[in-house]
């Protein structure tokens, strides 16, 4: 829906359905409800997660066709959509082949080329900028030397580049702006926002330069072409997890001139182990959950970091120099503490504040999706979980 702030939306990667048809039957059945609830008299936006499959079945005419008049009928839009999970995100073990395949390969390259074309169609008239977010690049644990990361980085940056070529051209067919937003998360590639900016400034926007070089562009038009097309998503979750402030992070893009794309508000666990160490690891011991990577970091009482793959080796690895956890865990929004755990909603509210006081993006999206997964005293229904969550941050925007 459209805020004095931008436009926001839940993100339909809670909602299972790798196929299209299974995918657009869930959204028939929730979506009316969930505007009935937070935008009965507007007009509600969505954020789109297709799987590849869903993508192609998708590109066909009479499933484009039908979408669209669903979505005129139901006084909905699309104006962002989740290009990172390529396969299957509900019922499987996803772990870290939620990258799968990554920036690498052509597969990634050509699915996210397809999202893009369905998205610069579904864009209303009156609308001119849409993004997808994605993968950082690879999972990191996959290279094994530094050569192969590099190497790694390298190809993934070439197909990107391929990418904002395409972007271009859809923008000339079109007129729509459309950009791919980087996704950093824990033991990405890409992870923080110091490894984004450098990866950007020293790699993305040189070979940009060189390989457009050919082509008439000059070295500043390269570098606005990358700026309008790549930008970043900034999952406001994954950035507390690393313990990055909100405005030193959104301080530090303006000063290199990236765009953020898109604010992806979703919740960590926060764990202040200076108290009952004991009671908490036994309490998020429950969360160990077999289908997600829920990365930690831990930070020490002499503020070193300890970084763990999985829930499962942060806690074997426990000891009591630890003071704090920042763990992986989209967890709902509305609550801040989860019985004697915390979570970072309080970077939500600060990020959310800035947004007011000085936008600097245009799409927010809510991503929630371990409700299944979180102990039963947190759960309802998940429609009901949808509005409430999206009526928590109507709530901080008003």
């Amino acid at each position: 829906m459209q805020t004095p702030y931008g436009h926001l939306s839940y993100c339909s990667n809670i909602h299972p359905g790798e196929d299209w048809k299974e995918h657009f039957e869930i959204l028939k059945h929730s979506i009316p409800v969930v505007k009935a609830g937070i935008s009965p008299d507007k007009k509600m936006g969505i954020g789109l997660r297709l799987a590849n499959q869903a993508s192609i079945d998708l590109s066909e005419e009479s499933a484009f066709t039908s979408l669209k008049t669903w979505l005129k009928e139901n006084d909905c839009y699309v104006f962002t959509m989740n290009g990172f999970p390529y396969g299957n995100f509900h019922d499987v073990v996803v772990k870290d082949q939620v990258h799968a395949p990554d920036w690498t390969t052509p597969e990634r390259l050509n699915y996210t080329i397809r999202l893009f074309k369905i998205l610069s169609q579904l864009l209303p008239e009156d609308q001119k900028e849409g993004g997808i977010s994605t993968s950082p690049l690879s999972y990191r644990f996959w290279w094994k030397t530094n050569d192969e990361l590099k190497n790694a980085t390298q190809i993934a940056t070439e197909n990107l580049l391929t990418l904002v070529e395409e972007l271009a051209k859809i923008e000339t067919e079109t007129g729509k702006t459309l950009h791919l937003d980087m996704e950093p998360e824990p033991d990405g590639i890409l992870e923080n926002s110091g490894e984004f900016i450098d990866w950007y400034q020293k790699l993305l926007i040189p070979m940009g330069i060189k390989r457009w070089s050919n082509s008439g562009l000059t070295s500043v038009e390269s570098t606005l072409l990358i700026q309008k097309h790549i930008q970043l998503c900034y999952d406001v979750c994954h950035f507390a997890v690393g313990y990055e402030k909100p405005d030193e992070v959104i301080a530090k893009m303006k000063a290199a001139g990236i765009k953020v794309g898109k604010i992806q508000i979703s919740s960590a666990l926060r764990i202040d182990f200076t108290e009952n160490a004991a009671d908490k690891l036994k309490e998020i011991a429950q969360y160990n959950e077999p289908t997600y990577l829920h990365q930690v970091v831990a930070q020490k009482a002499n503020g070193e970091f300890i970084k763990y793959p999985d829930l499962e080796e942060a806690i074997n690895g426990f000891n009591m120099e630890i003071k704090n956890w920042r763990v992986h865990f989209h967890v709902p929004l509305f609550l801040e503490n989860y019985g004697i755990l915390g979570s970072t909603q309080a970077d939500i509210e600060e990020t959310l504040d800035i947004q007011k006081k000085e936008p600097f993006t245009n799409h927010m999206e809510v991503e929630t999706y371990t409700w299944g997964v979180l102990p039963i005293e947190f759960r309802t229904g998940l429609n009901e979980s949808i509005i409430r969550e999206l009526t928590w941050v109507k709530g901080l925007l008003a």
